[in-house]
């Protein structure tokens, strides 16, 4: 750069290369930590003193080779090899100062009297003093380090132990939790199983076989909330026979509506299932069907409807699968009635729903009464009464038939009369 040159040219060759870096190394950032600087000046301040910047040691001559970051300098003037190489040193310095004494007794050629002799062996006992108190601490040192080691060694082990142990108790809790959930699984299949099998021995316990069935339904607000929301939107009635060897049967009942009755009307529909006698049976199902929701007061305001099954409609044909599809009255009653407060048909949030399939044509006049019925009465003694209410009617209309021939021929016989005079 400046070669040998006065000292003015190399004041000036390094203010020359300062500007230089100045002006086309901008920013600068120490190699050491990174930081950065405007100028090299800064930088050239703060290399001195950068805590990761590497050091050399000071007893680097007497055996301390060990290279280390300035913020651990603390910790390697306490390391075992420093304290070695400091021993050396004190040991070294100590000879150098007996044979320095010596040089300068021989040549001087002073005679040492007893009192001077008395004072350099005092000094000399007090270095020896010091070299044993240094080292027995650099063994005290030495054998603390070899402890810190042996105890550092047996703690990464202890922890290495730990840490596989953790990991092993990780892995049992995963799959513990894996199991419990399988568990879970399992338990939720068998209580829905266990839930369907007393569901079906109730309604085989409580089995209808004579065209008849009544549906009680409770939860009903609940329910309809489930329709409405489409968590589900509809659900099936037991299963109900015409005769023990007869027609297997059940009703699908929308709570908010199906198809254009979608939350307007309550759906209630009639669904033909395949049985074990379906093959000694007649088909197409003809029989009418009607549908009473129970008025639950004295009123007796029963909703009844009906509706006689299309033969050509594939619902009514001998089924082929566990149900036909379903068919009957979409608009069966209108939403704003049971949903209405305290209405005569959701009482206890429980609804009850009626279904005779009708074999003997129960004239329509004859629904009301039919359907008031104390369902608690043997079937037999019902159908008696429905008789009798049916001869009752026929008398009474043959009797309002005879009333009314006599009431004319009297008028005919009263302007014959009238005509004569």
């Amino acid at each position: 750069m400046c070669g040998e040159h006065d000292q003015n040219s190399k004041a000036e060759c390094l203010s020359l290369s300062l500007e230089h870096l100045d002006r086309d190394h901008l920013n600068p950032s120490c190699e050491h930590c990174g930081k950065m600087f405007n100028t090299v000046n800064p930088l050239t301040q703060h290399i001195s003193i950068c805590e990761k910047a590497r050091m050399n040691c000071v007893l680097e001559p007497y055996g301390c080779n060990e290279q280390f970051l300035r913020m651990n300098i603390r910790d390697h003037f306490l390391s075992v090899q420093h304290q070695s190489a400091l021993l050396q040193y004190l040991c070294k310095n100590t000879q150098h100062q007996i044979n320095d004494e010596l040089v300068i007794s021989s040549r001087t050629k002073i005679t040492i009297n007893r009192e001077t002799d008395e004072i350099f062996n005092r000094n000399l006992q007090q270095l020896l003093e010091t070299t044993d108190v240094l080292l027995g601490g650099v063994s005290a040192l030495t054998d603390d380090a070899q402890r810190l080691s042996s105890e550092l060694l047996h703690h990464q082990t202890l922890l290495r132990s730990l840490s596989e142990k953790v990991s092993n108790l990780k892995i049992a809790v995963e799959e513990t939790h894996s199991s419990i959930n399988a568990h879970q699984t399992n338990q939720q299949i068998c209580e829905e199983g266990l839930t369907s099998l007393q569901q079906q021995f109730e309604d085989q316990k409580n089995i209808s076989t004579d065209g008849k069935l009544m549906w009680k339904i409770t939860n009903v607000q609940q329910k309809i909330v489930d329709a409405e929301f489409e968590r589900q939107i509809s659900f099936y009635s037991p299963v109900f026979y015409s005769s023990p060897n007869g027609y297997k049967m059940r009703l699908r009942l929308y709570l908010a509506g199906d198809g254009n009755a979608r939350r307007t009307h309550m759906s209630l529909f009639f669904v033909l299932m395949r049985g074990e006698y379906d093959a000694i049976l007649e088909f197409p199902f003809s029989f009418k069907v009607i549908f009473c929701l129970i008025d639950q007061t004295s009123q007796q305001r029963h909703i009844i409807d009906s509706f006689r099954p299309d033969v050509k409609s594939s619902s009514f044909q001998r089924p082929q699968s566990d149900m036909n599809t379903a068919s009957g009255i979409p608009k069966f009653v209108p939403l704003t009635i049971i949903q209405q407060d305290d209405n005569p048909y959701v009482r206890d949030d429980t609804m009850f729903i009626k279904v005779i399939v009708d074999f003997g044509d129960i004239p329509k006049l004859l629904l009301p009464y039919t359907l008031s019925l104390n369902p608690g009465l043997p079937i037999l003694l019902q159908h008696e009464w429905i008789r009798r209410e049916i001869e009752k009617k026929a008398q009474q209309n043959t009797l309002n038939t005879t009333s009314t021939s006599l009431s004319m021929d009297q008028d005919m016989n009263t302007n014959e009369n009238g005509n004569r005079n």
